[in-house]
């Protein structure tokens, strides 16, 4: 007698018109069952006849409640997909959502995230890619049955009966329109194809294209993008939801042409037979791909697979997570070209973290520290944030920084030419905890580095911030030509107008010029420079990476800063890749690593790093932060993550204890090392 192979049971969280689709997938499939459904009105009529068998549950929270759902399928509407792929994920269910995988790149790293560190599946349901039908058609691809691919034309647009306001495709705070909702599958296959033909499993655009008509309510009614690979292929992709197209896939190469209508439906919702048409000067022959199986079993019984064997993502020619990421990012880049943000995404209505949770405050995974001046203690760790364009998109980190502990924002007045000043004005208002955090400014930059500057860009720096001070403020560079008394004036008078609330100092300012701008204030009774921001690291950097940069790493500035008790607020504090597998002696690939940072010196220092984080159990570049924070006087490292991932990375050298011994060691290799914490 044999046992019924193991089944993954299934609960739908949504019960809208895809989640029937997959309800008939799953009874098709040979892995899944369905068990649940999680809807918010369980009185609705329809759901017995709809999903039968399965049990109707009240709310969404009561199917991840539920011990006997292993797998829950997402589909709610766009907004809401990372909030209960996060809960679900926390809950221990694993989880295929519905496309797009989140609004933006940014929001699929976060599921991805929680995903990975609860250890459970995750996959984004692009139903196409799992049916033989896809993976025929690469295979005619790569055998060169058009010869080399130059060019890839795809759509999928469809025309609603009208403008409709309350449905969802035209819905701004549902994110309606065409690129989220169905032209992520022509720039999927076209990411697919671009990568067949590179021997890839997909391939990303090097460049990114696009325009649109946005509707009355301010959705992508139709849209078009040009894509250009690394390769070559040029691609050019549509949608629409107010216009009907020939939703024709086409492939381009030098000796004919592939075509497939509706390549996303395959040989049929239900099976049947799909057709690839190969075109050539010769004449057109047409490959059958003949299927019984329902579509939406094969990404029921792909997602069943990679679970029973203890996968996390889909296997190719599934989408993988770096695959739904870099398809995101197009769908990104298209909207940006288009100047789509959804009022969904702005701050009035991201008072949520990206879990639908409100935020919460006394974390104590980053410690806090007593900086001489600031009023309230500051994290350890300091955040700096560059690469974010959008409230939505930089608020996950924000968040997630902060509920470690972290209360510490480095910004500059020309950072993102005043977008990062002002993503952080709206975090910090949209979030109210101005009072907890403390705010670095910066301003007069090179060229403009002069002392009636100060003022100037500071009463821009703290509009876009929306407050009435900073907590720290650093003139950026410095100009030796200008006399060091005037900008400890104009920094002083800042400070008793009540715009500067703790410690002034320079950023890439020399020991000198600080000794010189010290005596000054003393002499005068002005506030003397109480900080600085000077690149700082186990690595000592050789050269300026940018001009007017200084470095703080040589014996006589530690010795300085030790003497002086002078807080450095550290940039680069890592080495910018040095104690990663980005650098060593052999490889010479990177201008910058081999220009700032290759020495012999610097590479003992790498080469100990190694050697302990071997021993602890962690990587280089934990030992390289661990090294910062340990130095004998207030040292503040400043961390750019773009991902939580890279975040809580960062976050691995905080349980490092390093000792003077081990600070001595690590920096020339002298004295007796040993591990003392």
């Amino acid at each position: 007698m044999t046992s019924e192979p193991q089944k993954i049971r299934w609960g739908i969280l949504g019960p809208g018109t895809i989640a029937k689709a997959f309800a008939g997938g799953v009874a098709h499939s040979r892995t899944g069952t369905l068990v649940a459904i999680g809807a918010r009105n369980p009185g609705k009529p329809g759901f017995a006849e709809n999903f039968a068998g399965a049990r109707i549950l009240d709310g969404y929270e009561a199917l991840l409640a539920d011990p006997d759902v292993d797998a829950v399928y997402i589909s709610t509407p766009h907004p809401s997909h990372a909030e209960w792929a996060i809960r679900a994920a926390e809950a221990g269910k694993h989880v295929l959502c519905e496309k797009p995988m989140g609004l933006t790149a940014f929001e699929a790293d976060a599921m991805i995230h929680a995903a990975r560190r609860a250890g459970t599946f995750l996959g984004e349901a692009f139903m196409y890619r799992l049916h033989p039908q896809t993976a025929k058609l690469v295979e005619l691809v790569r055998s060169g049955a058009i010869g080399e691919v130059r060019m890839v034309k795809s759509s999928f647009g469809f025309a609603m009966p009208g403008f409709m306001p309350e449905h969802r495709l035209y819905a701004n705070d549902l994110a309606g329109g065409g690129i989220l909702d169905v032209g992520g599958y022509p720039v999927s296959m076209a990411r697919l194809i671009a990568g067949a033909a590179s021997g890839k499993p997909f391939a990303e655009p090097d460049k990114v294209a696009g325009a649109a008509h946005l509707g009355q309510s301010g959705v992508d009614e139709w849209a078009s993008a040009l894509l250009h690979f690394p390769n070559g292929i040029v691609a050019e992709v549509s949608c629409g939801i107010s216009l009907a197209q020939d939703n024709v896939l086409r492939i381009l190469g030098t000796k004919g042409r592939i075509e497939v209508a509706d390549f996303w439906y395959a040989s049929g919702r239900e099976g049947g037979t799909g057709e690839i048409r190969i075109i050539r000067s010769g004449g057109e022959e047409v490959v059958e791909v003949r299927e019984d199986r329902w579509l939406y079993a094969f990404e029921v019984d792909a997602a069943g697979e990679a679970i029973l064997a203890g996968k996390q993502e889909f296997a190719w020619p599934g989408m993988g997570w770096a695959d739904s990421l870099g398809n995101l990012r197009v769908l990104d880049k298209w909207r940006a070209a288009i100047g789509l943000e959804y009022e969904i995404e702005k701050p009035e209505k991201r008072v949520d973290t990206i879990s639908g949770r409100r935020l919460r405050s006394g974390g104590t995974i980053i410690a806090k520290r007593e900086i001489p001046g600031l009023p309230r203690p500051a994290s350890c760790l300091a955040l700096g944030f560059e690469d974010f364009r959008t409230f939505s998109s930089g608020m996950i980190l924000l968040d997630a920084y902060f509920e470690a502990g972290g209360n510490v924002f480095d910004t500059a007045f020309i950072y993102g030419s005043g977008y990062t000043e002002t993503l952080l004005g709206q975090w910090l208002k949209n979030r109210g905890v101005r009072e907890q955090a403390v705010v670095i400014g910066k301003g007069a930059h090179t060229p403009l580095c002069y002392p009636d500057v100060i003022g100037k860009q500071l009463t821009q720096s703290l509009d876009r911030l929306q407050t009435d001070h900073v907590d720290v403020y650093f003139m950026h560079r410095d100009d030796p030509d200008v006399p060091v008394d005037e900008f400890v004036d104009a920094m002083d008078r800042e400070v008793r107008a009540g715009r500067i609330r703790g410690p002034f100092g320079g950023s890439n300012w020399t020991r000198e010029r600080m000794d010189d701008a010290i005596a000054y204030a003393e002499r005068t009774g002005k506030q003397k420079p109480g900080a600085l921001s000077n690149n700082f690291s186990l690595a000592e950097m050789l050269v300026p990476i940018w001009p007017g940069c200084v470095t703080s790493s040589s014996d006589d500035w530690k010795a300085w800063l030790t003497a002086r008790q002078m807080p450095n607020f550290a940039w680069s504090s890592q080495g910018r890749g040095f104690f990663t597998g980005r650098a060593g002696r052999d490889q010479r690939d990177n201008e910058e690593l081999v220009r700032v940072w290759y020495s012999e010196k610097n590479f003992g220092r790498r080469d100990r790093a190694i050697e302990l984080a071997n021993r602890l159990g962690k990587s280089p570049i934990h030992v390289a932060l661990a090294y910062v924070l340990a130095q004998p006087f207030p040292s503040v490292p400043l961390i750019g993550p773009r991902t939580l991932d890279e975040l809580e990375d960062s976050l691995q050298a905080l349980d490092i204890a390093l000792s003077p011994d081990d600070i001595a060691w690590l920096d020339s290799g002298s004295d007796q090392h040993r591990r003392t914490g």
